[in-house]
């Protein structure tokens, strides 16, 4: 287990922070999509989150970021306070949703619900240095405020590095002018151009449940498709 110091936080969406936590010179290997488990150093129960940067990004900037989901008042919970500075316990790496060191596929689809962007940014990021990829990205977000990284994914879909659609479940009075409601298949139709894909779907039970089936209907078979539940 490391102890690592807590560099910066920064507002991501109102529920959620982004933490980045200071490898301060340690060697820290992980696979794009695991996570680790943290508290405050000496707190007896650390929580799990997934690692939102890929490991090329951690490497270069010293650093790996956390998407912390928060509550109205900003805090993480008692396991967690989210000051620059403060001392984290961190566990891990952890789990078995993985982007794979070889993939024989080149298009890659990651669908995301919420928080669940977090380890499909890791992948995303990571897939961008495979040779001839074509990545799209799915995000599906309870209102316009509430996709995280937004700002970089449209960035690299303006670029044309990715193919980005995203959707708001939940009706607002906002100025929001994109698509509304679930994913269906019509709109994952958009991004399925080829059965030889690999896919990464990761947000809550529902979306987990539903999107292979959907994947499934055109044309995916289920080895391709890889899920992670959020709760």
């Amino acid at each position: 287990m490391l102890t690592l110091p807590l560099r910066e936080v920064i507002a991501s969406t109102p529920r959620a922070r982004i933490a980045r936590l200071d490898l301060d010179d340690h060697r820290f290997e992980y696979a794009p999509g695991q996570a680790v488990s943290i508290a405050n150093h000496g707190h007896d129960r650390r929580r799990p989150y997934s690692i939102a940067s890929a490991p090329e990004d951690a490497q270069r900037e010293g650093y790996f970021e956390l998407l912390i989901g928060v509550d109205a008042d900003g805090s993480a919970g008692p396991h967690l306070a989210l000051d620059p500075g403060t001392l984290v316990d961190v566990e891990g790496p952890l789990g078995s949703f993985t982007f794979p060191p070889d993939p024989e596929e080149r298009r890659f689809i990651f669908i995301a619900g919420g928080t669940g962007i977090a380890p499909l940014r890791a992948m995303l990021r990571h897939a961008l240095v495979v040779p001839h990829r074509n990545i799209g990205l799915f995000y599906s977000a309870r209102t316009p405020d509430e996709f995280a990284f937004e700002r970089e994914l449209r960035e690299l879909a303006d670029a044309g590095e990715i193919e980005l659609r995203q959707t708001v479940t939940r009706a607002t009075d906002s100025d929001w002018s994109g698509p509304r409601g679930r994913l269906d298949r019509q709109a994952l139709a958009e991004l399925v151009h080829d059965p030889a894909t690999l896919c990464f779907v990761c947000g809550p039970p529902a979306l987990v449940d539903e999107m292979p089936k959907i994947l499934a209907e055109l044309g995916i078979p289920r080895a391709r498709v890889k899920i992670e539940e959020w709760r």
